[in-house]
């Protein structure tokens, strides 16, 4: 009997570091911001311009700073292995979009794994991708686009934003999906290629609306389709791959906010609440419909369940297009 209960006082005595851990985290959830929280961003263009936005409703709502710290380089690839390994204690944060989910597939080191090193928060925004041509491009439609491709292989050249990225990928969706081949050539940026299209050295490009629209209302481009199963505020006489006959190319911009793996589930509710309110809130409504997109503030189950799709999808498009890891 003495033995028994040395044993159960040891036990007792060995689990009180990991009991009070825990109550040291739940206060520390339970008081949560006590100081600035940082929002990580991979590279330029939407992912700041998003970040920024939600930091600046953030910050009153948690009565803390919260800011943006541009990590740049190597398509995302810095920003995002520094927020994964940084502590979980919610005061680093991450504005994850697509690369967060393909660089894995397109590079031979990231880094980072991104449903094993982080744990969503809430999704943000989704913004749809259009595709356009020059109006020299015969097709007035998805349709005969893809007509055209079939009846002259690799004569159709469009323009991305590299090798990877995410209107390559889309390019390549929309290549397996219809059994076309289209000749790729990579740019900087989606916007050199749209000035690629818009010059006439290439054929078309697959970019997100809001930078189309303006050209494509004055003629200078055509818009073919936006790759959603809705049609885009900024493009509403454009049809949607859906209308066009291709339920399977969809190729939307999505943020999302995340945190490192073993953040207190307290600190993540806490987040996804005021990100609720804040994508809710009239004025970003107003001024995402402005970029073309929509809150998108689903909980990080669902959140969660989503990125595991995505990667899956577009794992396939990659490995079926036979890009290989930089």
């Amino acid at each position: 009997m003495i033995t028994a209960k040395r044993h159960l006082g040891h036990l007792l005595f060995s689990l009180f570091p990991f009991a009070f851990s825990l109550g040291i985290t739940g206060a520390n959830a339970q008081g949560y911001p006590v100081k600035p929280v940082r929002i990580v961003v991979g590279f330029t263009g939407g992912s700041e311009l998003m970040a920024r936005m939600v930091a600046q409703q953030l910050t009153p709502a948690l009565g803390q700073q919260v800011y943006v710290e541009p990590r740049l380089g190597a398509a995302g690839n810095i920003g995002f292995e520094a927020a994964a390994r940084s502590a979980p204690d919610g005061y680093t944060l991450l504005m994850g979009a697509v690369p967060l989910l393909t660089n894995p597939f397109t590079y031979r080191k990231v880094g980072y794994d991104p449903m094993r090193d982080f744990v969503p928060i809430a999704m943000v925004s989704t913004i749809p991708n259009g595709l356009v041509v020059h109006p020299s491009v015969p097709a007035k439609s998805l349709g005969e686009l893809v007509q055209l491709a079939r009846a002259h292989p690799g004569k159709i050249v469009y323009g991305s934003g590299g090798v990877g990225s995410a209107n390559h990928l889309a390019a390549e969706l929309l290549q397996g999906a219809a059994r076309i081949k289209f000749t790729h050539v990579p740019y900087k940026s989606a916007s050199f290629g749209l000035v690629g299209a818009m010059s006439g050295d290439v054929d078309m490009v697959i970019i997100v609306v809001t930078s189309a629209a303006a050209y494509v209302k004055d003629g200078r481009m055509r818009g073919l389709a936006v790759l959603d199963s809705k049609r885009a505020v900024s493009m509403p006489d454009v049809p949607t791959s859906v209308e066009a006959g291709f339920p399977q190319l969809l190729a939307v911009n999505w943020y999302g906010l995340l945190a490192p793996a073993g953040t207190p589930r307290p600190i993540v509710e806490r987040l996804h609440v005021e990100l609720v309110k804040v994508m809710a809130a009239p004025e970003m409504r107003e001024r995402l419909r402005a970029m073309g997109g929509e809150p998108d503030s689903r909980a990080p189950e669902q959140f969660a369940e989503f990125m595991r799709a995505e990667q899956a999808r577009w794992g396939k498009v990659i490995r079926d297009a036979g890009i290989q890891p930089e």
